[in-house]
């Protein structure tokens, strides 16, 4: 199933995109829909486990957002009401569901397996400055910038934020695969035995034998198919969400929210499944990687398309995101700063996660 699945994701899409779809059709889209996660997720572990960690981690990160930097580009060409600020709102809720609820569901997991979820401080605390500071430059300098009128950046400072988003996400991906490679991979040793208990059994697949390379080959060609589908279908549901969301009395901006979510299910249930293996690094790894790649990939994408772009392009965060975003990396330095956390940091992350999606629902 997860080979065929993707390809007839893939099939699916190429009949259903740009088409009326009936409802009885539409309810078999959601089901594939949702099979091509599972199979997303499945083809990454195996891609992951081929190449090594933290080489592994990135992998689903970076195609996620590519695959999300097209779906966002397609969109704002098409010229529609809101588009202007789709980029903003699609980032601000990647950064918002991978730092706070794949954070907090990974150190929920790990705290109740072993009471305490371990994790390198170094090389998380890395990550976090990264995120955060990306976020700060591209989402939060845009709202209180003067060259240009509203939350926006002039030409110069738009061409600055984009080489500067570029370049950290590079530097990044040099530090985390090369120069401090040790930083990113789960602790070992003497701490953690005590922590977690020297007789409790380990669950870290790694005494699995790795694929072999046709097969780890042929898991990415079949990752990469079940992305498209994922994205795709959920772009060919959205008119559909849509509805429902109005029909049910929510703001039209909630749909956004909606299908962050669905783009971001096969990385949150890579996360969770790293956690129930002990490996709450890896989790991280994911989450913050995820969140970094969706700016410093995004906002360079966004600054040259918007060559071509109608109307202006609204990145600066509003009063009260700016304050979700503020108290998001203040808890995270909190939780990443000793190295291990507790079921109470984790339920601070998850309790923003869901303050974030009320407040998208309830503005």
């Amino acid at each position: 199933m997860t080979v065929v699945v993707p390809l007839l994701a893939v099939a699916v899409l190429a009949l259903a995109w740009g088409r009326q779809v009936p409802p009885l059709a539409e309810v078999a889209i959601a089901g594939l829909l949702a099979g091509s996660v599972l199979a997303a997720v499945h083809h990454a572990e195996t891609v992951a486990h081929r190449v090594g960690e933290p080489f592994g981690s990135l992998i689903l990160a970076v195609a996620v957002t590519v695959i999300e930097v097209g779906l966002i580009v397609s969109v704002m060409l098409s010229g529609g009401p809101g588009t202007e600020s789709l980029a903003r709102d699609t980032v601000f809720a990647a950064v918002m569901i991978t730092c706070n609820g794949i954070v907090g569901l990974a150190l929920l997991i790990g705290a109740l397996r072993r009471r305490v979820a371990m994790f390198n401080a170094e090389g998380t605390g890395a990550a976090l400055a990264t995120v955060m500071t990306l976020a700060a430059l591209c989402l939060v300098l845009p709202t209180f910038t003067t060259s240009a009128p509203g939350p926006t950046f002039s030409p110069a400072q738009l061409v600055f934020a984009a080489i500067v988003s570029l370049a950290l996400y590079g530097l990044f991906v040099f530090v985390q695969n090369i120069r401090h490679r040790d930083y990113f991979l789960p602790p070992h040793g003497g701490e953690l035995e005590e922590a977690i208990g020297g007789d409790q059994p380990r669950h870290d697949g790694e005494h699995a034998a790795p694929p072999s390379t046709r097969s780890a080959l042929a898991s990415l060609a079949l990752l990469v198919a079940a992305l498209v589908g994922v994205v795709g279908l959920a772009k060919v549901e959205s008119k559909t969400i849509e509805e429902a969301v109005t029909g049910v009395g929510l703001p039209a901006s909630f749909v956004g929210v909606i299908i962050a979510v669905l783009v971001l299910l096969p990385e949150t249930l890579a996360a969770v499944r790293n956690a129930l293996r002990d490996r709450v690094q890896i989790s991280l790894n994911l989450a913050l990687g995820s969140a970094m790649a969706s700016i410093g990939l995004t906002i360079p994408t966004i600054a040259v398309v918007s060559i071509w772009l109608p109307g202006p392009l609204l990145l600066g965060l509003g009063s009260v995101q700016i304050a979700l975003l503020v108290l998001t990396a203040a808890v995270g330095i909190l939780t990443v700063m000793p190295g291990r956390s507790t079921l109470l940091q984790a339920a601070v992350h998850l309790v923003l996660c869901a303050a974030f999606v009320f407040l998208a629902a309830n503005p």
